[in-house]
């Protein structure tokens, strides 16, 4: 499956990014002083495919940040319903221990039952 996966998409994938950066290597001027654009401050010349694909890049990462604080809410709930499971699990173990204790003690003992049934008659009310 991996390999399928490898040759269906990373590889058209990789040929994209390639084709794109040899169309796109021209140089910019990427600018972060906003006051002085003749001769900025604060600037980087890069290759015009590796500022679109930073872009791209950390314009994912602050979608997933962005996705993964708004959903702390059900995360907090899922862990707070999976400890009230494990809580009940345990409570419902204790129970069950406990009901095979009484019910181990309120057996009669085998020599009072009887063959078939515990007041000592058979199926047909017979005394045994």
């Amino acid at each position: 499956m991996r390999k399928f996966f490898t040759a269906v998409v990373v590889i058209p994938l990789g040929l994209i990014f390639i084709i794109f950066a040899v169309a796109n290597r021209h140089w910019v001027t990427v600018s972060f002083d906003p006051f002085n654009s003749v001769t900025p401050t604060v600037a980087v010349t890069l290759p015009l495919f590796v500022v679109i694909i930073a872009s791209a890049i950390l314009g994912v990462i602050a979608g997933g940040m962005a996705t993964w604080f708004k959903q702390g809410r059900w995360r907090r709930a899922a862990r707070q319903h999976e400890a009230d499971a494990r809580h009940i699990r345990a409570e419902l173990a204790d129970l069950r221990a406990a009901a095979s204790r009484d019910d181990a003690q309120r057996r009669p003992a085998a020599a009072q039952l009887g063959f078939y049934v515990p007041n000592g008659r058979d199926k047909q009310s017979a005394t045994l």
